[in-house]
């Protein structure tokens, strides 16, 4: 199991890597300083460092978004639409401007090529959400769960 972004991708076929390359230098340009990106399990994950959050509800790093190349399609998991419905509408605005159909899952956003994404759209959701802002999201969403 890879341990590094370049092992992870190394171990794609070269294809696949390419696509995921151009969707995770989208995302490294618009992430907010604080954030850490890192493979965990199947995915290269963009999260909030324990040391910055810890008291997270798994005791695993905040995660913002998350890259995977599951077998028959790619997907990118933006959290902060989960959590934040004119985050969704934001996203799905910026979709249909650039004129592309958003393949979202309950989960996930799944695509074959970064061409089928809006990029701009999701880099606009990940620079809008400093580490700050991010947590204190997750917290109140999990007080309203505890509640």
């Amino acid at each position: 199991m890879a341990t590094t972004v370049t092992q992870y991708l190394a171990a794609l076929p070269s294809e696949r890597a390419a696509e995921l390359k151009r969707v995770r230098a989208t995302i490294r340009r618009a992430l907010p300083k604080g954030y850490e990106e890192a493979v965990t399990g199947t995915v290269i994950a963009y999260q909030v460092p324990l040391a910055t959050y810890p008291d997270t509800y798994n005791g695993r790093p905040l995660w913002l978004a998350a890259l995977a190349a599951p077998k028959t399609t790619l997907s990118l998991h933006l959290m902060p639409v989960y959590a934040n419905s004119a985050l969704l509408e934001q996203l799905q605005a910026g979709f249909a401007t650039a004129g592309k159909p958003l393949r979202m899952g309950k989960g996930c956003i799944n695509f074959r090529s970064a061409d089928d994404l809006a990029l701009d759209a999701i880099a606009d959701i990940v620079s809008g959400m400093p580490v700050q802002k991010w947590v204190e999201i997750a917290r109140s969403a999990r007080a309203r769960r505890k509640a």
